[in-house]
């Protein structure tokens, strides 16, 4: 599971300049506060509206809810790498203008194929394949779409929110159940034991009340994506900063140690975990992504602005 996490957020490293340079932010003033919040009460208003449809016991609408999602997202993050691959292999043609269709058409095609296969077959290996997929692509965008002040406020705000839904409201724990139990695409899992098979998947609410042994360890895709907004965040932010370590760009150096920082968090949460209950994951990730970040950029540049006042 650490293992998937680091690759995800490498990869949203690899991805960030492209998507900067073609797509760009989400958000027309990436160093807004505003942004945060504004982030924070649509994940609010969508995580109540599933809570909504599972109340009144529509599974399939959750079902098609979210995979119609995931079908919006992955045409989103697979446009790219089609796009430029495409637009290098044309250019400098006439025929470049046709990269736009032709990637569109290509992550279109790849989009419908693998969110049919997550409606059919949602087999472990399928969810994180397309998870991570998806989680790289969604860090890399929201990672530009954010400077470090907003980013830092999103990571602490959604820190306190996992927290209250785990521990005292519980309802991220039936967001979870409900998720399992449909097979849906938004989580990793990994197996404790090569039977097993996410398309046999119990209720998670069941085996926690009865205390059973679960076969497998989950993680929300959000535990992956949130922390790695920092990563990403430092190394576009920082980037016109001039300072090097050892050779290497000092905002590169940051978003690493940044990375190491959620693994220790990561490690941390492990050990809660293994006690069988279930835990929210981004206080300890977001925490030792932040910690992360600080030590590293005042060792790399000697600011206790920590890059929140960029010049």
């Amino acid at each position: 599971m650490a293992g998937l996490l680091v690759v995800a957020q490498l990869a949203a490293l690899a991805l960030a300049p492209a998507f900067s340079a073609t797509t760009g932010p989400v958000f027309e003033d990436t160093t807004d506060p505003l942004n945060s919040l504004l982030y924070i009460v649509l994940i609010l208003a969508f995580t109540g509206l599933i809570l909504l449809v599972v109340r009144l016991r529509r599974g399939n609408a959750v079902k098609y809810v979210i995979l119609g999602a995931m079908f919006f997202t992955m045409l989103l993050v697979f446009y790219l790498p089609f796009y430029l691959l495409f637009n290098a292999y044309l250019y400098p043609t006439t025929n470049a203008a046709w990269a736009d269709p032709l990637a569109t058409l290509e992550a279109a095609v790849i989009s419908a194929v693998l969110t049919y296969a997550l409606a059919k077959y949602p087999e472990w290996y399928l969810v994180d394949a397309v998870g991570i997929s998806v989680a790289a692509g969604v860090t890399a965008i929201l990672g530009i779409s954010f400077a470090i002040l907003p980013a830092l406020l999103l990571l602490i705000g959604l820190a306190v929110y996992d927290a209250i839904s785990v521990y005292k409201t519980k309802h991220m724990v039936t967001l979870a159940d409900a998720v399992a139990t449909q097979r849906l695409p938004i989580l990793i899992v990994i197996p404790k034991t090569r039977r097993y098979s996410f398309l046999r998947q119990k209720s998670l609410k069941q085996q926690i009340a009865s205390g059973e042994e679960r076969e497998a360890m989950f993680m929300g895709l959000g535990d992956v994506i949130i922390p790695g907004i920092l990563v990403v965040s430092s190394f576009i932010s920082l980037g016109n900063r001039g300072a090097t370590v050892l050779g290497v760009g000092g905002n590169l150096v940051v978003a690493l140690v940044t990375i190491v920082g959620t693994l220790v968090g990561f490690a941390m949460l492990m050990r809660y975990v293994m006690r069988g209950n279930p835990q929210a994951g981004l206080p300890l990730l977001n925490s030792g992504a932040i910690l992360g970040y600080l030590a590293s950029y005042y060792a790399v540049y000697r600011d206790l602005t920590f890059g929140v006042v960029l010049g």
